[in-house]
């Protein structure tokens, strides 16, 4: 089986700037992997905490399974996240230094299997921000003007 792509938090390039990254499974219900399926996905605000040396993914919103049996599940409560020890140890290591939370940034299915990416991040500044959107505009404005040069001579 191929990687399936569900989701990807868009916003997390543009406020963090991303470290390191790590692959953990995700614990769901029934209803949630039908909904995941579906695309049903938000990342607005979600992280992750270390709590009793296992990761749990908060914020994270999946929409509700309108067939599901017995009411289905709470859209937005905590996920707990299945790491090895040795890489919870890492990330407790790291959060401990001023300013880096975890912040997942894709889920997707892999071998039937729910998976989300996580990546260790520090917030960015404002002025960091800024630049980003300064590069993009240079690029899309250079992407543009090779456009208009190609139709010319074309």
């Amino acid at each position: 089986m191929e990687d399936r792509i569900i989701g990807r938090n868009r916003k997390a390039e543009f406020r963090y700037q991303l470290l390191t990254r790590f692959e953990a499974g995700l614990v769901l219900r029934g209803s949630e992997v039908k909904s995941l399926r579906l695309g049903q996905v938000s990342f607005e605000d979600a992280h992750a905490i270390i709590r009793d040396g296992e990761v749990i993914l908060r914020s994270l919103h999946i929409a509700g399974y309108e067939n599901a049996l017995a009411g289905g599940h709470v859209p937005v409560s905590e996920r707990k996240l299945l790491l090895k020890s040795n890489e919870i140890r890492k990330l407790q290591l790291k959060i401990l230094q001023k300013g880096m939370t975890i912040i997942p940034t894709m889920i997707y299915f892999k071998n039937g299997w729910a998976k989300v990416e996580i990546a260790l991040a520090t917030g960015k500044r404002k002025y960091d921000k800024r630049h980003a959107i300064m590069e993009r505009d240079q690029k899309r404005d250079m992407e543009r003007f090779q456009k208009q040069k190609r139709g010319f001579t074309g």
